[in-house]
């Protein structure tokens, strides 16, 4: 077996969903573009059928399949940050043109794809050494939209409870 490869199922914008993505991440590129060679139910003869695109070493497939699916928070993609300028980078390029915010780090780009935007630091509270402040941490990120690094160092600290 050459690899598993996700393929991502868009209504029209598997185009528009690689180039934001590829965009956004070191080592991404867009491999492919595929065009529909008859009409199909997703579109007309010469459409964009499939693109297949590399995000950070990654290979994807975006396939526009149409109407019929839906993207939902049962599949999400985690992005592990070194420090608040890449979360607040990447949160803000995600929810741009029309994403939605949600709770605990995640959010839905513009074309309902569920991100966790993580910044590393908060696996270091959570699975540290201190029991307290591992909960402090965790019950200081259920209570946000967006990860914010220092509110989380001061609950796991005991500064901020």
């Amino acid at each position: 077996m050459k690899t598993i490869t996700p393929c991502l199922w868009f209504d029209g914008q598997a185009e528009e969903a690689a180039k934001l993505y590829t965009s956004l991440f070191p080592d991404s590129r867009i491999d492919k573009v595929t065009r529909s060679p008859a009409e199909t139910p997703s579109g007309p003869e010469g459409s964009v059928l499939t693109v297949d695109f590399t995000i950070a070493g990654r290979p994807f497939i975006g396939l526009n399949g149409g109407p019929d699916f839906k993207f939902n928070e049962a599949v999400s993609f985690s992005i592990d940050c070194e420090d608040q300028a890449e979360v607040d980078r990447y949160w803000d390029a995600l929810i741009a043109g029309g994403g939605e915010p949600s709770q605990c780090g995640w959010l839905k780009d513009k074309f309902g794809l569920s991100w966790q935007v993580i910044p590393k630091q908060l696996s270091e509270y959570i699975e540290g050494s201190d029991p307290d402040g591992a909960r402090r941490a965790m019950e200081a990120m259920l209570k946000m939209t967006k990860l914010e690094i220092e509110p989380l160092r001061e609950a796991y600290e005991g500064i901020r409870v």
